[in-house]
């Protein structure tokens, strides 16, 4: 995905957060931390046709992008002619529960990788491929595949001591006001979640459902690109793909919605 792309994509958002510096600054103070029992899924604050289109795989376009990961996970690949399925058999199996644990560390990298990371690390060590472009079409069909296998798993994040300085990295970027219009991530998703913009849902900002079909962008998207656009529309610039600040960001926005359920994939407008 292109800088100029993900530009465009936030041509919208640039909009609906100066709206937001109204709406922050007519509320005095700041929320804490969303309650364990108030949390809610962005399914909750979507139209009946919204729900409708996730709840049916048969409508739902997230499920073209499983097929593609599918058939990606039983192709062999790379110098080593391996396929996912050589090594980790039936996916429905070994990576039931998977998607419900990442971001997770990773001692070689010193640090935490991301499901799409982890993928594309097994593609370089086992099947001696080259690694998929984020947001491409074929990353995001393996990420999706993996996902579905935890659907109506609860989020179970990291949380041991490796974890911890890395969950209170992207806690703190959470709550950093950035960008020209000087907004933080919780004071939208902490702050004002039960509230409308410009007819929109404010929701919590719970990351159950990625990789998700978005109807705004008539494709399949990851977590970073949403949060890469979120950036963007706080006229802040966007971290690239794959770097650790939005790896942190993911850690503690599943941190965030333990407990709830995976999605994958989800539908949004």
């Amino acid at each position: 995905m292109s800088a100029l792309a993900d530009n465009r994509a936030g041509g919208a958002l640039r909009s609906l957060c100066i709206a937001m510096l109204l709406v922050v600054a007519a509320r005095a103070g700041s929320a804490a931390e969303i309650p364990l029992p108030q949390r809610r899924s962005g399914y909750e604050f979507m139209g009946r046709e919204t729900r409708a289109m996730q709840d049916d795989d048969s409508a739902n376009p997230g499920m073209l992008w499983v097929l593609d990961g599918e058939k990606l996970w039983n192709t062999k690949a790379g110098a080593a002619a391996l396929a996912c399925a050589d090594c980790h058999g039936d996916a429905r199996a070994s990576m039931r529960g998977v998607a419900a644990r990442y971001p997770a560390f990773d001692a070689a990298a010193a640090r935490p990788v991301n499901l799409q990371q982890r993928i594309n690390r097994c593609r370089g060590e086992q099947q001696k491929a080259p690694p998929l472009a984020f947001e491409s079409k074929d990353l995001l069909a393996l990420a999706v595949y993996v996902g579905l296998q935890s659907r109506g798993l609860p989020i179970v994040p990291q949380t041991d001591e490796r974890a911890k300085p890395f969950i209170e990295a992207g806690r703190e970027l959470f709550q950093r006001r950035q960008g020209q219009l000087n907004l933080s991530c919780a004071q939208c998703h902490d702050d004002n979640w039960d509230r409308r913009l410009a007819g929109n849902a404010i929701t919590q900002g719970h990351p159950g459902g990625y990789p998700l079909y978005r109807l705004e962008w008539q494709g399949l998207g990851s977590l970073q690109r949403r949060l890469r656009n979120c950036l963007v529309g706080t006229r802040a610039q966007a971290y690239d793909y794959g770097e650790a600040e939005l790896v942190n960001l993911e850690l503690f926005l599943m941190w965030r919605a333990r407990g709830m359920n995976i999605e994958t994939p989800a539908v949004r407008p």
